[in-house]
């Protein structure tokens, strides 16, 4: 089957997921999960396979990381499914409900987007998120992950086709996968078909992305995240959060890459701060006054301001004040996530009414940004455009509205020219008998 067949397919899958209610899409994820726990076995070979290619061909650490599967992983993906099943649906919810004139009544409700193309690397448990996702806000989609885990996500993608064609009126095709490099770049011509891509990767390969394709494109180049530890931060506190933001998982895009510190804090939070990061291995690199304040510091280059690391290395500035802060991270940042530590609330409030980034937070590290622990079940993505979603992407950013226009034989040539019928455009409650 061509990329312009399978695209064309997915699309015939798609007209039949926006009817599905919301039992049937339910009944489909569970299945879902049910089929990754019950073959285990078989996802932990496919994965086994991966790693040793993986070390074979030199992949980078952070890939290989994100790469490893084990039992307890299997598990969490079966969850994940089960948590988005747990969700409420998406799928048409009435937005908005006006009265144009009498008798004729204007509502806007939400509906799927249609196909989504999903780009990603490394991650194995990508492929039930984003499959997950799609099935409950009712998207068909096409999957295509890194080269270093194509055997873990052929494994994943064929047991969750086979979940799906064992619900009665549901399409096999509404998950499809890809893979290889000639294959994306025969997706992205198919806007025809396609309504929506996401890309997961290096600044690079989004960049390509938005630039070789007519298709709209959700998804962020860079996770550049800052700690700012203000003037008014209690340092134990901005100590436990700088290192979780860097440590607890130094590959994510949510992963802090540069901590900044208040001139006045500076002296009692770098000293301690920056041996427990050396004591886990992590690379620091400081501006002058970091390192007049940390002698054996590695001296930064500007370019490392811009740098997305995803690895044991950080980047360290000491400001002035909290505006030195919120310009820089507005300068260097990507709009992914940035966080303040600091007991005074004015401090926060201007640190997060200023920085213009998709996730910004007071008092807790940046690896909260993910659609999970905000609650969303999973994510498709993380966006930091300013579109119709941005941030850690669930359910809500995978649908869009319809205008439904409900009337009793109205013209338009009623309401035009002189002595034409006016409207009331009058706001109505969404539960208004039509």
């Amino acid at each position: 089957m061509t990329v312009t067949e399978l695209a064309a397919s997915a699309k015939k899958a798609a007209l039949v997921l926006a009817r599905l209610d919301t039992a049937t899409k339910n009944r489909v994820l569970e299945a879902m999960a049910e089929a990754l726990v019950n073959h285990t076995d078989a996802i932990l070979e496919a994965n086994r396979k991966d790693l040793e290619y993986s070390k074979q061909e030199n992949i980078p650490g952070p890939l290989v990381a994100r790469l490893a599967v084990d039992a307890h992983k299997v598990k969490q993906m079966a969850e994940g499914i089960r948590s988005v099943a747990r969700l409420e649906d998406p799928v048409g919810r009435v937005q908005g409900t006006t009265e144009l004139d009498e008798g004729l009544i204007l509502r806007r409700v939400s509906c799927p987007i249609g196909v989504i193309g999903a780009i990603f690397e490394s991650r194995p448990d990508a492929v039930p998120q984003i499959a997950s996702l799609c099935m409950k806000s009712g998207n068909a989609v096409i999957l295509k992950g890194g080269r270093e885990a194509q055997n873990s996500n052929k494994v994943i993608v064929s047991l969750l086709r086979q979940a799906i064609a064992g619900t009665p009126g549901v399409p096999e095709e509404a998950v499809q996968l890809i893979e290889t490099r000639a294959e994306v770049a025969e997706m992205l011509e198919q806007d025809r078909y396609i309504n929506l891509v996401v890309p997961r990767g290096s600044n690079e390969f989004v960049r390509y992305v938005q630039d070789h394709t007519k298709i709209p494109v959700l998804g962020h180049s860079e996770g550049i995240c800052h700690v700012y530890i203000d003037e008014y931060a209690d340092v134990d506190k901005a100590s436990n959060i700088a290192l979780d933001a860097k440590l607890q998982y130094a590959a994510a895009c949510n992963a802090m890459e540069t901590l900044l510190v208040h001139e006045k804090v500076a002296p009692k939070v770098l000293p301690n701060l920056t041996a427990r990061f050396r004591e886990k291995g992590v690379e620091l690199m400081g501006d002058l006054r970091a390192c007049s304040l940390v002698p054996d510091l590695q001296k930064a280059s500007a370019a490392e301001w811009d740098t997305e690391y995803n690895d044991l290395k950080l980047a360290i500035k000491v400001v002035d004040d909290r505006g030195a802060a919120i310009e820089h991270i507005n300068e260097h940042g990507s709009g992914h996530t940035d966080t303040i530590v600091t007991e005074n609330r004015e401090a926060a409030e201007q640190f997060m009414n200023e920085v213009d980034s998709a996730s910004v937070m007071w008092n807790a590290s940046t690896r909260f940004a993910d659609g999970f622990r905000f609650g969303l079940g999973a994510e498709i993505g993380i966006s930091t455009n300013k579109t119709h979603a941005r941030g850690p992407v669930g359910l809500e950013g995978l649908v869009i509205y319809k205008y439904k226009l409900f009337g009793c034989g109205q013209t338009v040539g009623e309401y035009s020219g002189e002595g034409g019928k006016s409207f009331t455009h009058r706001p109505l409650s969404n539960d208004t008998p039509l």
